[in-house]
């Protein structure tokens, strides 16, 4: 390989001839030899948009020559595009700060603007101007998440929502046996059991939504410890005007920088959000896979699309793969979660310093949410199947139907029958008319398991 040296205060250092970036990079990869992850795609590409806005606000307010400022801003935006990921290689554990992605940052821009302006351009006097790694970093934490949430994962949300509230209204007359402590309970109509999940995530909509507000309020602007020392006051705020008017996102100036730099609450509840929707779709991939299970010896509900054969030794097994693929992503999500918490309380008087992990999980989480919410939505909700027949001979001898008769011949009257019909393997119809003397047709009427999904009068109850 082809090097050439670069000198900082720590002395020489060679590094690759054709990197764009220069020797404060190098010095991290040589420094971070920890895992291999680099930094996510979606901070490098807020970085840039940040570091685009810095430039034309501080050309704006005279501090940087109009020629340097629109190089910079060109520069940093084919970074915020996505151009040049591969010369961002510092490892995600580098220093706690983020500042060696911050310099590798300003190098990278700094040598691109330097060769569309043909003249130096600086790294810290020009591309960093008005700003620190402290201010910096954590805005392009919050930057890119605020923009994976709104653009990619609420989005996603609501197409899952609104697809499950299609498959619902298909089956609001889908009667089937409903379940607790994963044992035959009462009737109730496929239907509702989806507007249940549509109901949940809903609810995380909502949740994610009013979490975003404070994730969009961004404290660029606080520099080094909060004060701004070194940084226009007029920054901050325009920048999150430059930045909104790129996007789909509202950001604003923090009104405490302090709060914005030492600490990432802002995050930690993102990612609590975050843990709780992961609680939701582990629910429906579980009950998903229930329902389909078998298809002799389980549940035998529904029918999943067959994506792929389901075992290299078993022909013909299909497996529920892609709820599979939702709960191992969950199960991902809730342990990213725990260390997005303990890098948010590792602020230590005026700076955090767990940003960089704190990032790759919190955009990790975003990203795979989003991508098994959509395989969710069309891969298996758009496409089951339900199993009438076998859904009707279980519910035909439900012995938990007798539940309807409590008004009429009481509670231990109505035991006996349901352990009668178990044993025997009997409609509870039958055998309630052996033991009550009742008329068939009032029996009937009153164990149609259509009425008993719609509610009634209450018994006694437990669950």
């Amino acid at each position: 390989m082809t090097t050439r040296t670069e000198q900082d205060g720590f002395g020489p250092l060679e590094l690759p001839a054709d990197a764009l970036y220069g020797v404060q990079t190098q010095r991290a990869v040589v420094n971070f030899p920890v895992s291999g992850w680099t930094m996510p795609r979606a901070f490098i590409a807020a970085l840039g948009a940040i570091k685009a806005a810095c430039a034309r606000a501080n050309g704006e307010f005279g501090h940087l020559p109009p020629a340097v400022a629109e190089a910079i801003a060109f520069a940093a935006d084919r970074i915020a595009r996505g151009e040049h990921i591969d010369q961002f290689p510092v490892d995600v554990f580098q220093t706690g700060s983020g500042t060696s992605s911050n310099m590798n940052a300003n190098e990278v821009i700094a040598r691109l603007a330097t060769q569309r302006l043909g003249a130096a351009v600086h790294p810290n006097d020009h591309v960093n101007f008005g700003q620190s790694s402290n201010d910096v970093i954590p805005t392009a934490i919050q930057v890119a998440a605020a923009r994976l949430l709104a653009d990619e994962l609420l989005p996603t949300l609501l197409d899952l929502k609104l697809m499950l509230e299609h498959r619902a209204g298909e089956h609001l007359q889908t009667v089937k046996t409903g379940r607790t402590h994963l044992m035959d309970a009462m009737p109730v109509t496929l239907g509702q059991e989806l507007l249940g999940w549509a109901a949940q995530v809903r609810s995380n909509i909502e949740r994610l939504a009013d979490t975003q507000r404070r994730v969009a309020r961004l404290p660029l602007g606080g520099t080094a410890v909060g004060t701004g020392i070194n940084a226009d006051a007029r920054l901050g705020p325009r920048v999150a005007e430059l930045l909104s008017a790129e996007g789909s996102v509202a950001f604003e100036s923090a009104d405490n920088y302090f709060e914005g730099i030492s600490a990432k609450d802002e995050c930690v509840e993102l990612s609590g959000q975050l843990n709780t929707l992961a609680c939701t779709l582990m629910k429906i991939a579980n009950d998903l896979r229930w329902m389909n299970s078998g298809p002799l010896a389980g549940l035998g509900e529904i029918e999943l699309p067959a994506l792929q054969p389901g075992s290299s030794i078993m022909p013909g097994k299909v497996n529920p793969v892609i709820p599979e693929s939702v709960a191992m992503v969950c199960a991902q999500v809730m342990g990213q979660h725990l260390t997005v918490t303990i890098a948010g309380q590792s602020g230590n008087f005026q700076l955090n310093v767990m940003l960089p992990v704190l990032a790759h999980n919190l955009l990790s989480s975003l990203s795979l949410l989003t991508n098994v919410v959509r395989l969710l939505t069309t891969r298996a909700l758009a496409g089951f199947t339900v199993r009438h027949a076998r859904i009707e001979a279980t519910l035909a001898q439900n012995p938990i139907l007798v539940t309807a008769l409590n008004a009429r011949i009481g509670y231990e009257q109505g035991a006996l029958i349901a352990k009668r019909a178990y044993r025997e393997g009997r409609p509870v119809l039958d055998v309630a008319q052996e033991v009550t003397g009742l008329a068939r047709d009032e029996l009937a009427a009153l164990l149609d398991p259509a009425k008993l999904t719609r509610g009634g009068a209450a018994g006694p109850g437990g669950g």
